[in-house]
């Protein structure tokens, strides 16, 4: 598009590299990005742009440009537990002390607190969205509002009653209506919850199956996490978990399945017929020793593959450039092979993939003109990222999220030179602390 049709443009960001992701991550050298109405309305040669007229103007020679990172599996309120039950298995993590904890403390007022705390840790390396399972999202909700930021909420089903909700009929209606109340926002869409395979009934995950194919929804489910999981649905049911969920018609396009960490090729080749997501979380399972999805057979197998932080409780972290080199990296190691995971492919997984999975790849996940613009800006000048011989490789292969300095969310600057624009940071850490005091009886 010829730069003199563009007059005016809402922002005008010249950069020494912009990474599209789509067609491909190959870096365009010395570009510029305009943005317009909250859109990309082009990308050109850095000389082309300088005859466009912009409200603002940031020239970032030492930055390079992306698509913002897309986390899509977390518990966000669940910040306020970072660090408070460290090395145990899953099983004795979440039984004994997970959720015990939560029992005792989530409301209302500890998920608005929580969510805004890891909102703002995700804003600052480099999170533009994010997909949310946890209890109260309508609290989440008012939060997301709040910061800017992109969602999606997977309320939760159970079979059992929580602070949240009864059971399975509460939990059902509390999301419907909030599906409704939601559905004109720009920014979060509302996904099904169900748990996971070994806390939600048949006739439960039926009734999901059912209601999602009537709304046109998102599932999200923790499945195959752990060898355990498959060992006792087996024992019980005769079937893997996996099996059993696609005899429910829980299986499709729109089902989006976090962890996967202990499957067969039965399993891979069973995911892929029914066209699902799969939703990679390599460092809480790392953290649980929870096993090893086998993301290159997925990938091999045409299974779009997205990435997740999970929760900071069973992380301790909500950095998505360290999951991105930790998935790199361990999916060689468990493949055998120091070509699986490449860096653009390990990149894509936290854009383009997360986007394909969370359903808003015609919105997000890569630099296209007519996408919105969700945008970060690496400063790639420190001393531990030179030299630059790939900028892919740098952003994937070193330690980058705290040099992220600039983020933008449909054209709204949320993230300027590091700072937060839309939450006060002070005031975060501040009522994080009152949580820990409280928590601990102090």
């Amino acid at each position: 598009m010829p730069a003199q049709s563009l007059h005016p443009v809402d922002t005008l960001i010249f950069a020494r590299w912009i990474i599209p992701v789509a067609p491909n991550c190959t870096p365009l050298v010395e570009h510029a990005l305009a943005i317009r109405n909250g859109e990309i309305c082009a990308i050109l040669p850095a000389k082309e742009a300088e005859a466009i007229e912009a409200a603002e103007v940031l020239r970032l020679d030492n930055h390079v440009l992306m698509p913002g990172l897309i986390n899509a599996h977390g518990h966000a309120a669940m910040s306020l537990f970072r660090g408070m039950a460290d090395d145990k298995p899953l099983h004795t993590w979440l039984n004994d002390h997970i959720w015990p904890a939560e029992g005792r403390w989530v409301d209302e007022a500890f998920v608005r607190d929580g969510c805004e705390l890891a909102i703002a840790e995700m804003l600052r390396s480099g999170t533009t969205t994010f997909s949310d399972m946890y209890f109260f999202p309508e609290a989440a909700a008012g939060i997301i509002r709040k910061a800017g930021i992109r969602a999606q909420l997977s309320f939760p089903i159970f079979d059992f009653s929580c602070a949240w909700g009864s059971g399975p009929d509460e939990y059902l209606r509390k999301g419907l209506a909030l599906r409704d109340e939601l559905k004109h926002s720009k920014l979060i869409t509302v996904a099904f919850g169900p748990h996971a395979p070994y806390t939600v009934s048949d006739d439960a995950m039926q009734r999901v199956a059912t209601l999602a194919a009537e709304a046109d929804a998102a599932i999200q489910i923790h499945l195959h996490e752990t060898q355990q999981e498959i060992d006792d649905a087996v024992a019980q049911t005769g079937k893997r978990p996996i099996q059993r969920l696609a005899e429910l018609g829980l299986l499709g396009p729109k089902t989006q399945c976090v962890h996967l960490a202990a499957l067969n090729d039965d399993d891979i080749a069973t995911l892929a017929n029914f066209g699902c997501h799969a939703v990679h979380c390599p460092e809480s399972n790392m953290k649980l020793a929870s096993g090893f999805s086998p993301v290159e057979k997925m990938r091999a197998a045409g299974i779009n593959v997205a990435i997740g932080t999970d929760g900071a409780a069973s992380n301790n972290d909500l950095d998505l450039f360290s999951e991105i080199r930790s998935a790199a990296l361990l999916g060689k190691v468990v493949a055998g092979d120091a070509s699986a995971l490449p860096d653009h492919y390990a990149l894509t997984m936290a854009t383009l993939n997360g986007a394909k999975a969370l359903g808003i790849d015609h919105l997000v996940g890569s630099l296209e003109v007519g996408k919105q613009a969700d945008v970060i800006a690496i400063d790639l000048s420190a001393l531990e990222q030179q030299p630059v011989y790939s900028p892919v490789s740098q952003l994937v292969y070193t330690n980058i999220s705290h040099q992220v300095r600039y983020s933008w969310i449909m054209g709204r600057k949320v993230l300027d030179n590091g700072e937060l624009t839309t939450l006060d940071r002070r005031d975060i850490i501040a009522r994080a602390e009152l949580w820990r005091s409280r928590i601990s009886g102090e």
